[in-house]
């Protein structure tokens, strides 16, 4: 017997591809993530091909930054009202062709704006990616099952380029650090084209909030430029400052503004719920210590232990399968049962842990089991925190407002992420300053001393973070039952009931 359009089982039909789905938005937000690091290991060598100075290096990495953090909430949004899959699709087109220009640039120039046209398409693919998951999965024990899988990605990607950066650039070319994510798309494209579902809007299509728009762009623009330019010129560089006092105004402006539109590009309900509050916090928290962990650990391996790329991105593999296994334990067994209320606090608990035990290191330590433990350790902590933050922070969403919800976990990742680079390069390169002036004469020795103490003074501060963030998160995360688990049985965003529907997934 033929179902009906209005059977269950012609309702469902799709559904039935969704772990296929689940592989096409895993493989997209890899491509992101990962993007954030591969290019690094790059660096030195397309720095002898096109011959930049050392002071223009960061703007490899910065450029991409402030195109995808201060235009993630407006990709998100669009993808809302336009479709998700139609903007999953143009985001991974255009990250490819993006990535392919960057792969081939002649001169400097065409580098960077191709790394800031990554950035614009990625703040497009990244948030939809997310919404789309939040969508496709809404039976509890298979949405924690996906989140446990896209949590891990979004904590290990920047780990995975690493070891991925380093065998292209030792055994290809740098270019191919970017052509790669043609590889990766071409396959995304060809998946989302037929597995990703196209639901129709049914009803009325939402308006774009412009001015909410220009305010939080300029606004997250600023905020990301400030914290890479200080670390750059200083704190006291007005460039630093200025930015990081116009962005200020700009997101009180913004936050002030939403109160008052019509049509807001970020429904201030949407934060308002304690449990979504205390995951965004979370994820700020995680990005900034992870940040630090790829960074500092990078430095200390290949500077100190003299490691090669490849040697590098292996050492990270023990922190990558934890942080795997600690995932799907978590979303599948532990978060079930206990909340993000225990899981997240464990986390930062494992991650504080493992920040104090990196303080030890020295220039004579070994991998096993001096480096070993702490990276086990962070892979377990990181793999606690990041998918039972991600499932929590769009979790009871209307649907209408996936997009934009999901925007805010990329955006609270790559806020966190840009504060703690500029911060604790400052602070290390403060203390190995002070060091070395208080270790006269300066040998080669004491300069390796001095760098590790300069790497330990940032590992304290990322134990400090992940301390403040696991009570935090005790405090402020409702118990269990008082509203774990309720996916649609209240409407966050306060729109009207006819709204709430499936919109151009």
């Amino acid at each position: 017997m033929t179902s009906s359009p209005e059977s269950p089982a012609a309702v469902d039909a799709p559904s039935s591809r969704r772990w296929w789905t689940l592989a096409v938005v895993a493989l997209a937000q890899l491509m992101v993530v990962l993007d954030a690091t591969v290019v690094n290991i790059a660096l030195p060598s397309a720095q002898a091909d096109l011959g930049f100075s050392d002071a223009d290096r960061q703007w490899v990495v910065t450029a991409y930054s402030l195109a995808f953090g201060s235009l993630l909430l407006l990709g998100g949004r669009l993808g809302d009202l336009v479709g998700r899959k139609r903007m999953f699709l143009i985001g991974l087109v255009g990250f490819a062709l993006a990535s392919a220009l960057g792969g081939a640039a002649p001169t400097f120039g065409v580098l960077i704006a191709a790394r800031a046209l990554q950035g614009v398409f990625g703040a497009m693919l990244a948030p939809t990616a997310l919404a789309v998951l939040t969508t496709t999965f809404t039976v509890p024990k298979e949405r924690a099952r996906a989140f446990g899988v896209f949590g891990a990605l979004a904590g290990a990607g920047g780990a995975i380029g690493l070891l991925l950066g380093g065998v292209l650039t030792e055994s290809l070319d740098w270019r191919w650090n970017l052509y790669i994510n043609d590889v990766i798309a071409v396959v995304a494209v060809v998946g989302a084209m037929f597995l990703v579902p196209n639901v129709r809007r049914t009803g009325p299509r939402p308006r774009l909030d412009v001015p909410g728009t220009l305010l939080v762009s300029a606004g997250l623009f600023s905020l990301v430029f400030g914290f890479s330019n200080a670390e750059s010129d200083g704190w006291d560089s007005p460039a630093s400052w200025g930015f990081l006092a116009a962005a200020g105004v700009l997101l009180i402006a913004f936050v002030v503004w939403q109160t008052r539109a019509s049509h807001p590009l970020l429904p201030l309900a949407i934060l308002r719920d304690r449990n979504r509050a205390a995951a965004y916090a979370s994820v700020v928290i995680a990005g900034a210590g992870m940040f630090g962990v790829f960074l500092f650990v990078t430095y200390y391996v290949q500077s100190t232990l003299g490691y090669s790329p490849i040697q590098t991105g292996v050492a990270f593999l023990p922190m990558i399968g934890m942080l795997v296994l600690a995932a799907q334990l978590g979303t599948n067994l532990l978060v079930p049962r206990f909340g993000p209320k225990v899981m997240v606090p464990i986390g930062m608990v494992l991650a504080t842990t493992a920040m104090v035990l990196f303080t030890r290191l020295d220039v004579h330590s070994a991998y096993a089991p001096d480096l070993l433990l702490p990276l086990l350790l962070m892979g377990a902590g990181m793999g606690s925190i990041m998918p039972a933050s991600m499932q929590t922070a769009t979790l009871g969403v209307d649907r209408q407002y996936a997009g934009v919800a999901g925007a805010l976990v990329n955006t609270s990742q790559q806020v966190g992420g840009s504060i703690s680079t500029a911060l604790l390069n400052t602070l290390a390169a403060t203390a190995l300053t002070d060091y070395l002036a208080s270790h006269a004469p300066v040998t080669a020795a004491v300069g390796a001393e001095a760098a590790v103490h300069g790497y330990a003074t940032a590992y304290w501060w990322c134990a400090a973070f992940f301390a403040g963030g696991a009570i935090l998160a005790a405090v402020v995360f409702r118990r269990r039952d008082q509203g774990l688990g309720l996916h649609t049985a209240t409407s966050t965003a306060g729109a009207p009931a006819e709204d709430r529907v499936p919109v151009g997934a």
